[in-house]
């Protein structure tokens, strides 16, 4: 703890806090006060009658009493020079540790559509993300999917899950344009990595690599210090592009069909390129599980600090020591009653600052909760839920869904799906609200927020827009329907056993008129009033996809996004 301190070089002793000095002042008006009592003492033994003294003035040692007062005093001056902060030896502080994020690009042109992977580059690609996150890499993943543009389909999340739940209904329909742009899905991937310091990893699934992409990827890992893991969604014997229709083959300028194919010396030369690793593609998930572990290796950065003038070790601790050898001459009785004043100086928690004597970290959070000043409300709380709701108030939705994250309740299920909603993830705002209602299936708020939110997205197993009236009957027994229904969508596991059972109605009692359709969510999806009736509701087909093809065009036109110029349009 003090190796280092000693010897004590007094041209560079100064103190780190030298204002707390001025409490110097206190402790010589204290030592004032025992002057003057000392004095009246002696002038009552001058007026009082030498035989009545023993009677009137109490006996006691005087020594013993200057002895202490003056210990009392140094025990005083030694806590106001501790505060104060003596210092003389400069320290190395510590790099701050940040976590290295994960983005997967994944590509979504129609020529991943080819089928010489079985039963096609795209299904193969959509395993291999799944078998990756279940190797648990540990690290934050966006999911960004890029064809003629490039749009993020999850932001950066430690919940697996969700990712899982949107790869299994992308495909190229849902892209605005046609294409392959890499260099915007790079440029997306950097984007979504600047929240943070630390280098990140940049996974690419994608069919086509070219030579003229190599001033590209070397620009991309010099510049942002990033690395590139490649897996590669071809073969050298290469296939046919189907058309996006599903019949026949694209044709190329010539009118020929459109061939994609493995181009060994552009991965070749990409992969001489310092921090790019092209993975050969396995059968198993011995390629995904390279990746994760290095990963999971480098998942903690060391950043290395600025160097900073006023990086002084704290010297005022070696006080404490003297102070304490003090307080065992006021184990006596009579005396103990002046340490009170010490309590002044001293704090029983972790001291950061001067607030940090007094109050805990939660009740300053909540003193700069009451001043609005939220941002630094969020740093200082440490219960995840006041944490959360301040980083929510912020606008720092990425630190409210991590804080969120913490709290297991239904409450704290429904609040991470007001932050996810806000944050742009429509998907995992829903999945949150469901986690609220199966937690609590009384929270009236949550419920409310999971119907509006499943009919604006399309996935909705409680759609508002098909409730009738049915006054105090009893619920209505599932009856199949003799249509088939494809339960192929994204956000469920669906098999061929799946897709051939029937479809079931799942029917709910309602005592309300039959409810309006929603063009648009609200803005404000707080909590609602709740009420006693009972909706008849129909589920509808699971299918996010619909929602992202929404998004990317809403986008598109948004940000006023238009492709680059490619001569191939798969």
């Amino acid at each position: 703890m003090f190796d280092g301190l000693f010897p004590i070089d007094w041209e560079a002793f100064h103190f780190l806090r030298p204002i707390f000095l001025w409490l110097l002042v206190p402790v010589g008006v204290i030592l004032l006060i025992g002057l003057i009592s000392f004095a009246q003492e002696v002038r009552w033994k001058t007026v009082i009658a030498p035989h009545l003294r023993p009677y009137v003035i109490q006996r006691g040692n005087q020594r013993t009493k200057v002895w202490m007062s003056l210990a009392l005093l140094l025990m005083l001056s030694l806590g106001v020079v501790a505060l104060a902060g003596p210092a003389w030896k400069k320290i190395k502080l510590p790099g701050r540790i940040l976590e290295t994020p994960m983005v997967i690009l994944l590509d979504l042109s129609q020529s991943m559509m080819g089928d010489d992977l079985q039963p096609n580059r795209l299904e193969r690609a959509k395993f291999k993300i799944q078998d990756l996150l279940t190797k648990n890499p540990r690290a934050r993943v966006a999911l960004v999917g890029f064809a003629g543009t490039a749009h993020t389909i999850v932001p950066l999340s430690w919940d697996y899950k969700i990712i899982n739940s949107h790869v299994k209904g992308l495909k190229p329909s849902v892209m605005p344009f046609l294409g392959s742009d890499i260099g915007a899905a790079l440029a997306l991937a950097d984007t979504i990595m600047s929240v943070t310091d630390a280098p990140g990893t940049v996974v690419i699934l994608s069919d086509d690599f070219e030579e003229a992409q190599f001033s590209l990827f070397k620009d991309f890992t010099e510049r942002t210090n990033n690395k590139v893991e490649i897996l590669v969604m071809n073969t050298l014997g290469g296939s046919t592009i189907p058309n996006r229709w599903g019949r026949g083959t694209m044709k190329d300028k010539e009118g020929h069909p459109a061939f994609s194919s493995l181009n060994q010396p552009a991965l070749n030369m990409l992969g001489s390129l310092e921090g790019v690793t092209v993975n050969a593609l396995t059968l198993d998930d011995s390629d995904v599980e390279v990746i994760s572990k290095k990963i999971a290796a480098h998942l903690k950065f060391t950043e290395q600090p600025k160097e900073k003038k006023d990086d002084w070790r704290d010297a005022g601790l070696l006080l404490v020591f003297p102070m304490a050898l003090l307080s065992l001459l006021w184990f006596r009785k009579g005396w103990v009653i002046y340490a009170v004043l010490l309590l002044c100086f001293s704090s029983c928690g972790e001291v950061e600052s001067f607030e940090d004597l007094w109050f805990s970290k939660d009740y300053q959070g909540q003193k700069l909760s009451d001043e609005q000043a939220y941002e630094l409300a969020g740093d200082r709380y440490t219960e995840p839920m006041h944490k959360g709701v301040a980083f929510y108030k912020a606008g720092d939705f990425d630190q409210a869904v991590k804080a969120f994250n913490q709290d297991t309740t239904a409450n704290g299920a429904y609040n991470l799906g007001l932050a996810y909603f806000q944050n742009g993830d429509t998907i995992a705002a829903l999945m949150a609200f469901n986690k609220a209602v199966e937690l609590d299936p009384d929270l009236a708020s949550a419920r409310n927020n999971q119907q509006l939110i499943s009919h604006l997205v399309g996935v909705d197993h409680m759609s508002v827009g098909t409730a009738t009236e049915e006054v105090n009957k009893p619920n209505a027994k599932n009856e199949r329907n003799k249509s088939m229904e494809d339960l192929s969508g994204g956000g469920q596991e669906a098999t061929k056993k799946d897709m051939e059972k029937k479809r079931l109605e799942e029917n709910v009692a309602s005592d309300v008129h039959k409810g309006k359709e929603l063009d648009a969510l609200p803005k404000d999806i707080e909590m609602q009033k709740p009420n006693k009736t009972k909706i008849v509701m129909q589920k509808v087909d699971d299918d996010p996809s619909m929602f992202l093809q929404r998004k990317f065009e809403y986008q598109v036109k948004k940000d006023k996004l238009k492709p680059k110029g490619n001569e191939t349009k798969w």
